[in-house]
């Protein structure tokens, strides 16, 4: 070996170390919802790069018994059981409820702290609704996918309780405060914030259900959960995990009994057993089906009503822009690029909650109207392309023969723009079908938020899915087909 290659050697030897020392430690990836807020995850006031809440201080504590630093991954809530089970990061903590069905496709660590279900109501009904069984007939919000949901399914069966479901744990109250839901069931410590945040709101002493907050991990990392079990009752025992609890003002005399229970090694044992065979798929779909059905078909009401909103409003916006007066065009114009620059869900999110201290439209018909506006936008394009495709020839011959303006746009320009648009007009009809999924966000069940509930429940997005998938594609093709026909016949024509 050369001089030069014995050297090089010697300095990979003696750098090795160093560079091993350079390196940075492992990291703990745990997932979270950020917008789920305090006191579980939420964007620091003071800098908003950074989160915090017990679920954040937990996590480091986690990190730190592993010898790991943690890292956030921000990951809606509602999908933080399928990333776990991906394993896109390596656990997930933001007030995730324990659950036998959780426990049956993930690797669930013991729970770390236990909540209460409570009843949330205005004031003024306060000694009207004590508990579910006065709610005969009534709204009663909560969040999809969780213990509070599955009470309110229980309560619909029992006592003709109308469930409402929501993404997020502040516009439940926000509602309730307006007299949009009678009623709200979720754990106290999202009780509690609801009712400081909205005046006039008060909480019942009834509990409703008890449940424990886990941390979930994908099913090959049982080794993983095993260590962290360890670590969370080691913080049990000397007091650490208690004073994360005190310092957000949640400890209180349930967790002692909690985590006596958790040392004692009963930590498995607080939800019921995973039941011993899973239903198939075909019983699981079989028992979801009417339900899906029943919301394709308010997806298709709801489609259909505002797809013949927006024929309107482009046809309006669409002829005021051909022929009104330049002001007029300036106002139609400045409403299309506001639309068309502006994100559909924002539009929904405004109308619904933004304009709610003014006017509390209901959930359908803000929906309705939110689709209508949107899509009327980019149908005026549409129309107003067509009108002026018509040859300017035609146009001349109209006036020629005496027509007036508006016999010439009815009886000329009109009919040759509706079958130049009919194609484009098809498409966005389909569009506007699957964009219908967006309304779920302003408390509409329809086909994708049902789908999205039915997943949630049975842990599996494929069959859903695909069932989901199924229905939309028997919803938009015939269309697709209608308009062809209608296309053929007027080429033949």
């Amino acid at each position: 070996m050369s001089p030069r290659c014995v050297a090089l050697v010697v300095c990979l030897v003696l750098l090795a170390p160093a560079a091993a020392r350079g390196q940075d430690p492992p990291v703990l990836r745990w997932g979270g919802d950020a917008e789920g807020g305090a006191p579980f995850v939420e964007a620091d006031p003071a800098d908003p790069t950074r989160v915090v809440g017990f679920d954040v201080e937990v996590a480091q504590l986690l990190a730190e018994g592993l010898g790991r630093v943690p890292r956030f991954v921000q990951t809606a809530f509602i999908s933080l059981e399928g990333s776990a089970a991906r394993g896109d990061f390596d656990i997930g903590l933001s007030g995730l409820e324990d659950s036998a069905a959780k426990r049956a496709r993930l690797a669930v660590t013991i729970p770390y702290y236990e909540f209460r279900e409570i009843l949330t109501v205005r004031q003024a009904d306060r000694d009207r609704y004590r508990s579910l069984a006065d709610l005969r007939g009534r709204r009663v919000a909560t969040l999809g996918a969780t213990l509070a949901y599955d009470l309110l399914v229980a309560a619909q069966t029992g006592h003709g309780v109308i469930p409402v479901t929501y993404e997020d744990d502040v516009h439940p109250y926000s509602d309730l405060a307006l007299g949009r839901v009678d009623a709200v069931v979720l754990d106290y410590v999202l009780a509690e914030r609801g009712a400081r945040r909205n005046g006039g709101l008060v909480n019942q002493d009834a509990d409703l259900g008890v449940g424990y907050y886990v941390g979930v991990l994908a099913p090959e990392q049982a080794a993983l959960r095993d260590r962290i079990d360890a670590i969370l009752r080691d913080a049990m025992r000397d007091g650490r995990l208690e004073a994360i609890f005190r310092k957000w003002a949640m400890w209180n005399a349930d967790q002692p009994r909690l985590y006596t229970r958790m040392l004692a090694g009963s930590g498995t044992e607080l939800v019921a057993a995973p039941a011993a065979t899973t239903p198939s798929a075909w019983d699981a779909t079989r028992r979801y089906l009417p339900a899906l059905l029943r919301a394709a078909v308010i997806t298709v009401v709801l489609s259909t009503l505002a797809m013949a909103l927006a024929v309107a409003i482009g046809v309006v916006i669409a002829t005021g822009r051909v022929y009104g007066s330049r002001p007029l065009q300036v106002v139609l114009t400045g409403y299309v690029e506001v639309i068309r620059g502006t994100p559909l869900l924002l539009q929904l999110f405004v109308l619904y909650f933004g304009l709610a201290p003014f006017v509390q439209l209901p959930a359908f018909l803000a929906a309705l109207i939110g689709l209508g506006l949107n899509y009327g936008a980019y149908e005026s394009e549409i129309y107003r392309s067509a009108l002026l495709a018509v040859p300017s020839g035609q146009l001349d011959a109209a006036r020629t023969l005496g027509l007036s303006r508006q016999q010439t746009l009815t009886l000329v320009r009109a009919p040759q723009a509706f079958r130049l648009a009919l194609a484009p007009m098809t498409n966005d009809f389909v569009a506007l079908l699957k964009d219908s999924s967006l309304v779920s966000v302003i408390t509409v069940v329809e086909l994708t938020k049902q789908t999205q509930i039915f997943a949630a429940n049975i842990g599996s997005w494929l069959v859903p899915g695909l069932l989901c998938g199924a229905l939309y594609l028997v919803l938009s093709l015939p269309l697709a087909r209608l308009a062809r026909r209608i296309e053929k016949g007027w080429r033949r024509a």
